[in-house]
């Protein structure tokens, strides 16, 4: 009997071609696959979003409740309540409502636009160009909401000065002090808060849209 030889024979086991799972063609339809269902996901979250503001917008207009609240926060600074404020206020939330709603509306019919773009037979370079165009679309939705958030608490913070000098409302330094500490505090926590909510909801998937990007562009560059 011949003798066995473990040794050569795990190096020649190890020498032999291992076949791949799947061609680079394979690989390419599974990718873009992935790819088409990322932004699909996002698309319908982004109309989540959508649906809810509406939904939230008009329930506040029924019951009156942030102008109310705002009011009572007024008052409290000394502000006295009258129909003018009262109209002002309200004009506002509704100027801040259809714009937020204006925006994401906006981005809503760009994320499906960008998703209905997408062809899995479509050339390698065009198709990594439309993944590059949607994540900057994402990017540029979510910098614009943090934008308009810091924007409209500016707008407010204006509006209560204008008001307290309107009515000639005396405060003392300590209490414009606070109020004004007060509101970049909260601007802060409530930017920090929004940032983290995009960068839970939508960044998870957007990691894995980078994954299928730097995949889709290590196969473009072995074609090439």
């Amino acid at each position: 009997m011949p003798d066995f030889d473990l040794d050569s024979f795990k190096t020649t086991w190890q020498k032999q071609p291992v076949e791949d799972k799947y061609n680079d063609s394979e690989i390419l339809k599974m990718l873009n696959k992935k790819s088409r269902n990322y932004m699909k996901y996002i698309f319908w979250i982004s109309a989540a979003e959508f649906f809810f503001f509406t939904l939230f917008g008009f329930y506040y207009i029924i019951q009156d409740q942030e102008s109310s609240s705002f009011m009572s926060s007024l008052q409290k600074l000394g502000v006295e309540k009258n129909a003018e404020l009262k109209s002002n206020l309200e004009n506002i939330y509704l100027v801040i409502k259809t714009i937020t709603l204006l925006v994401t509306g906006y981005f809503v019919i760009k994320f499906y636009q960008n998703y209905r773009k997408i062809r899995i037979e479509e050339d390698l370079k065009a198709f990594i160009t439309r993944i590059i165009n949607f994540k900057k679309t994402v990017n540029a939705f979510i910098l614009i909401n943090i934008i308009l958030f810091i924007t409209f608490t500016s707008v407010f913070t204006c509006f209560v000065f204008y008001v307290i000098n309107h009515q000639n409302v005396h405060l003392e330094s300590s209490e414009k002090t606070g109020f004004i500490a007060g509101i970049i505090i909260s601007t802060v926590l409530c930017v920090i808060l929004i940032w983290l909510y995009y960068r839970l909801v939508y960044g998870i998937i957007m990691g894995r849209l980078d994954k299928s990007l730097k995949q889709l562009k290590d196969i473009d560059s072995q074609e090439n």
